[in-house]
């Protein structure tokens, strides 16, 4: 029994495949949370060539990009091409009140980690209040006439 070809089915798992490689590609998954003074991002990067790795912030824009270059022989014939290649970046607006001068970046296991300061005049802080033992009293006008 000979089994039929259906040309949208294929067309379909083909589409399907290109959507999946492009939003994998397209993807940087982070976490993000803060640690006492400073916020700690994580970034999944595996399989970049830590020389890639570009951490750039101009004005409220923080910048990541790397890149992943598909290791393969000249003379190949793929049966399964699952890992997108290429330039992955994601853009994150950060707010005020972050030491954007003072971030530490280190790469290792496929993870890229940013730790990302509070400035100092962005920390909470106790102010102290004055008070003064000869303080004089003010009487109102109605207290001066009774």
């Amino acid at each position: 029994m000979a089994t039929r070809f259906d040309p949208f089915q294929e067309i379909d798992r083909l589409f399907g495949q290109l959507l999946t490689a492009e939003r994998t590609s397209a993807t940087m998954p982070m976490d993000l949370y803060r640690a006492g003074d400073h916020y700690v991002l994580h970034v999944d990067l595996p399989g970049v060539d830590p020389g890639s790795i570009d951490v750039n912030v101009e004005d409220r824009s923080l910048t990541i990009r790397a890149e992943r270059t598909s290791h393969t022989d000249g003379d190949v014939q793929w049966l399964a091409k699952e890992r997108p290649a290429g330039t992955y970046a994601r853009q994150v607006t950060v707010g005020r009140g972050l030491a954007l001068d003072a971030i530490s970046a280190t790469y290792a296991d496929g993870v890229l980690t940013l730790s990302i300061p509070v400035a100092e005049e962005a920390k909470p802080r106790r102010i102290e209040v004055q008070h003064g033992s000869d303080a004089t009293q003010i009487a109102s006008s109605s207290d001066a006439n009774a």
